[in-house]
């Protein structure tokens, strides 16, 4: 295999060409150390905080999008082929951009140190929706965090940017054209590869390539969306050398609704799955907006959460529940496997060296059962399960039918509840049955004590989780959903 050995990027109005380079050099220590861009400020170093947002521009299968990442954990050698836009490219030769024009107006920035990474998010859903609602901006800012508590000035300023600007104005929009040709002139197939000393790093730009260099360095570090992986480096000072970097991959970010099931490809971002989530699985919406903050959920992919397999991934409970299966990938040979079977013991899967997520296959719900997933977390948005919980049931007459009952941070694994389901299953469809049910958890669950919840908290979290989707579902109250409805509109 032939092999290229610089990484090219744009940066701002910049042309980067890098042909020595660090597998584990971060995007922010590149900014701030060697370009002296030094707005983009260190605050978490893990992507919870957002003061170290920057605008990433990818050019995907003719579409041109820009999206807020975390520099903090976004690693150099990930960035071949994209924009950077940081904030200092947003003063021009007018003054400052409507978007910090209407945060100073409004009073948006009271210590200033998150304030560029609140101005890069705001920018990234300013060219999404130009007229965004207040439930849209609070969703693009769950990723950033002001320890002032500034966040009511900061949500007017972002309902009032058009005072100061029309997007149809707006730099990015007007060059448009001018970034999509840079792309695309660094558009081609041959990998790269560049050595350091011990050092190697590697992307492939086809699923075909990164078959091939995984097979050949099975012990290599596959980074996609380094929202995990980042932290290995950032907090744990862990050697990810040899890496793969699946960023620059053109093949290998599909979806397709087939034969009733979703066909996910392993570099599908949480982000890019959104929508079919709300088109064909709207119960995982609401989780589905819970799983860290736009900026994680623009990386982090649907593959990477699953090979990672820990305990409280976000996205295996409610798959385990909808019974999905993998496609696993070495070389040209592939497997699948039951997605529950994937996770062993606690750092332990079902993978072999060499051996990738390849395809997540999801069977949708049938059209009379019922699903419904549920995360508990100390903090609502951007924060990580205490408790993870996905229940699929169906009818059988005045009976419970099939049902798969699926829980995260309740074991060292991802895991269904199966002494429950047992409990549960071809009984009468009532309270009474349920709650019978509760004392079949202490055969499924011993869940440990650590610093997001106690092992007893979480244990009794589980048993009214399951009470709860009863009392949504079957039960003769109005579910909660349709009383905080109620609330809103006597709000109103």
């Amino acid at each position: 295999m032939n092999f290229d050995s610089k990484i090219t990027f744009w940066l701002n109005d910049e042309k980067i060409e890098l042909d020595k380079l660090k597998s584990d050099q971060t995007l922010l220590d590149f900014l701030r150390l060697e370009k002296t861009l030094r707005g983009t400020k260190e605050g978490c170093a893990e992507g919870d905080c957002g003061a170290c947002t920057v605008l990433v521009g990818r050019l995907k299968n003719g579409k041109f999008r820009y999206q807020g990442v975390n520099a903090c954990i976004s690693f150099v050698a990930s960035l071949h082929g994209t924009h950077i836009v940081t904030i200092e490219h947003l003063k021009g030769d007018q003054g400052l951009h409507p978007i910090q024009q209407a945060m100073v107006d409004y009073h948006g920035s009271q210590c200033g140190f998150c304030t560029p990474g609140f101005v890069m998010s705001l920018y990234a859903m300013w060219m999404e929706k130009a007229d965004p609602t207040t439930t849209e901006i609070e969703e693009a800012l769950q990723g950033n965090l002001c320890r002032c508590t500034g966040y009511q000035p900061i949500v007017k300023a972002a309902r009032n940017i058009a005072k100061f600007g029309s997007l149809e104005q707006d730099f990015l929009v007007k060059e448009r054209q001018q970034n999509i040709d840079r792309l695309q002139a660094l558009e081609n197939v041959t990998p790269i590869a560049i050595s350091q000393g011990d050092d190697q790093i590697f992307v492939p730009k086809t699923k075909a390539q990164l078959a091939e260099i995984y097979a050949a360095h099975p012990d290599a570090t596959l980074v996609a969306g380094a929202t995990d992986v980042g932290l290995w480096v950032t907090k744990f000072m862990r050697s990810i050398t040899p890496s793969i970097y699946l960023t620059a991959l053109n093949d290998f970010d599909a979806v397709e609704e087939k034969d009733g099931q979703l066909i996910i490809d392993g570099g599908v971002t949480y982000t890019n799955l959104l929508p079919l989530i709300d088109e064909k699985l709207p119960q995982l919406s609401t989780y589905w907006r819970r799983i860290g903050g736009a900026q994680v959920r623009n990386m982090g992919t649907i593959g990477g959460n699953i090979a990672n397999g820990s305990p409280i991934g976000d996205t295996p409970p409610p798959l385990i529940a909808l019974g999905a299966t993998l496609t696993l990938q070495k070389g040209d040979e592939t497997r699948q496997l039951p997605l529950e079977t994937f996770f062993i013991d606690y750092g332990k899967q079902d993978r072999a060296p060499g051996e990738f997520v390849g395809q997540i296959e999801v069977p949708l719900p049938k059209p009379e059962a019922h699903f419904a997933t549920y995360k508990i977390s100390k903090r609502r948005d951007e924060d990580i399960s205490s408790v993870a919980a996905a229940f699929y049931l169906e009818i059988d007459g005045d009976k419970i039918g099939a049902l798969r009952i699926a829980y995260g941070g309740m074991a060292g694994v991802p895991k269904r509840a199966t002494h429950v389901e047992a409990a549960l299953k071809g009984q009468p469809l009532t309270r009474d049955t349920f709650e019978n049910a509760l004392n079949a958890f202490d055969q499924d669950f011993t869940p440990l004590t650590d610093m997001r919840a106690r092992a007893a908290y979480r244990q009794q979290v589980a048993k009214n989780l399951l009470l709860r989707f009863f009392d949504e579902h079957f039960g003769e109250a109005e579910s909660l959903d349709t009383l905080r409805q109620a609330a809103l509109v006597e709000v109103n």
